[in-house]
């Protein structure tokens, strides 16, 4: 077992948290940017499985993840290649290959998505059913990946920062797996969006970790007014952050099961937290010169890792879905932004 994997169980031994929206989400968060702060890839492994969790509760399988395992959740879906999932007097199987799995050789299990042909549907194969339109759809599957069939693709994660996160690609040859619901039932809960929010809460975590040479320089007797000035630049960013998950966590508490706030939450909190966290990196390289990129290894992994991490976040396509979402919705600015006389 390598040293992240047993950081990773480690972690895990002292407990997952309090699910998000069940009056301690600030908590959650804290404890996800906390570990992240520590070690980039085992924050980010630690918050996949702390996300299953809370996915499989969510869905009525509150037993499903039990002590000892890993779980990954493995939910990315470009147009290639395809995982697809058949039903069968056997049960379901799945084949294809599905990439982007962070933790590909390290994870017990993994929640994963995958194409299902309206045709291979249970209801679909009986005796009375229909013929209709084979309008592919995805389904969320759990999936042992001890089981025969499991094998992760050599050389498909060439990245230098979360490199031993093993984000590569996993084949499946006809791996038995367990339906928990439609691509809906996952993406459509207030809950989907409170974890993209715990993303966030690591990538905080991880910028933390980065800014401390600079925040620690910076309250030397002999720090330059340059120094300082980034400093504190980057001290008012990362409090702006906090504050905002803050924030957001009270009103995952305060209303768990509202989908459309919760998305629009997460959307500006990733926003915001992804800018923050490439400032911090911008600033603390500007302020510090190349010598700790090059002289401190922990710290030149950390700058490594967040820069691929905080790649999660669509960037401008986020901010531009932003004003989309709250219009879809009904909601108004206000909702989001607050009306500036003391209610929000």
């Amino acid at each position: 077992m390598n040293k992240i994997l047993a950081d990773v169980h480690s972690c895990l031994r002292a407990g997952t948290p309090t699910l998000p929206g069940h009056g301690d989400t600030i908590a959650r968060w804290r404890r996800l940017a906390g570990i992240t702060a520590d070690h980039t890839v085992v924050g980010r492994l630690y918050e996949a499985h702390a996300d299953a969790v809370a996915i499989t509760a969510e869905l009525g399988q509150h037993e499903l993840v039990r002590p000892g395992q890993l779980w990954g959740v493995w939910a990315a879906e470009p147009p290639t290649p395809v995982l697809r999932a058949q039903h069968s007097s056997q049960g379901w199987t799945l084949t294809g290959t599905k990439p982007w799995c962070s933790g590909a050789s390290l994870c017990t299990h993994a929640l994963v998505t995958a194409t299902v042909s309206t045709t291979d549907t249970p209801a679909a194969q009986g005796d009375d059913a229909e013929a209709s339109d084979d309008v592919p759809h995805k389904v969320l599957f759990a999936v042992d990946l001890s089981s025969p069939g499991v094998t992760p693709v050599p050389d498909t994660w060439h990245a230098v920062g979360m490199a031993a996160s093993d984000s590569g690609w996993v084949y499946f040859e006809q791996v038995h797996a367990t339906p928990l619901g439609t691509h809906a039932d996952y993406l459509d809960r207030a809950g989907f969006w409170h974890g993209g929010i715990g993303v966030a809460a690591c990538w905080y975590g991880a910028a933390r970790a980065v800014a401390a040479p600079l925040l620690a320089r910076a309250s030397t007797p002999n720090a330059s007014p340059i120094l300082r000035a980034h400093a504190g630049a980057v001290a008012a960013a990362l409090s702006a952050s906090w504050a905002l998950l803050e924030r957001t966590a009270a009103s995952a508490d305060a209303e768990p099961t509202n989908l459309p706030l919760a998305k629009a939450q997460a959307f500006a909190v990733r926003t915001l937290i992804d800018r923050m966290a490439a400032e911090v990196i911008d600033r603390t390289g500007r302020a510090l010169g190349p010598g700790p990129l090059a002289s401190d290894a922990a710290h030149a992994q950390r700058v490594a890792d967040l820069s691929i991490y905080i790649r999660q976040s669509h960037a401008e396509t986020d901010e531009a879905a932003l004003p989309a979402v709250m219009a879809e919705d009904g909601l108004g600015w206000d909702d989001l932004i607050g009306d500036g006389h003391g209610t929000w």
